[in-house]
């Protein structure tokens, strides 16, 4: 099983900056792709960034240009840079891991607790 604990949200101005963090821990034998989510109030939950061990990555069109991911598989680490927050960016930021337990190919998924972020003046 995998923990997550996302930290690093937060009241923010627009334009402002923040970065997120996601760390993982536990028994697993491999973390594969990990990535970014978002909820706001009364929505449902989106996808925003993913990015494979590899470091690959991909972007929903909401945030491309403005939101980098990236992650440190020494720490078991992902992170979520945030430049030129919107007020539209303000949601409740979830990461989520896929992992195997063992060297049997079955992917298992994990979620984080959530982060608030809220982008006003």
């Amino acid at each position: 099983q995998v923990q997550l604990v996302e930290s690093g949200g937060g009241l923010v101005q627009p334009g402002g900056s923040l970065r997120l963090s996601c760390a993982a821990s536990g028994r697993f034998f491999s973390i594969n792709a990990m990535g970014w989510y978002r909820q706001a109030p009364g929505k449902q939950r989106d996808l925003i960034a993913t990015i494979t061990s590899g470091g690959s990555t991909n972007y929903a069109d909401s945030v491309k240009g403005r939101f980098t991911i990236s992650r440190d598989n020494a720490k078991n680490t992902v992170y979520l840079q945030m430049n030129s927050l919107k007020p539209e960016d303000t949601a409740v930021y979830y990461c989520k891991a896929d992992y195997q337990k063992t060297l049997v190919p079955l992917a298992f998924g994990s979620w984080g607790q959530g982060t608030q972020v809220t982008v006003s003046s």
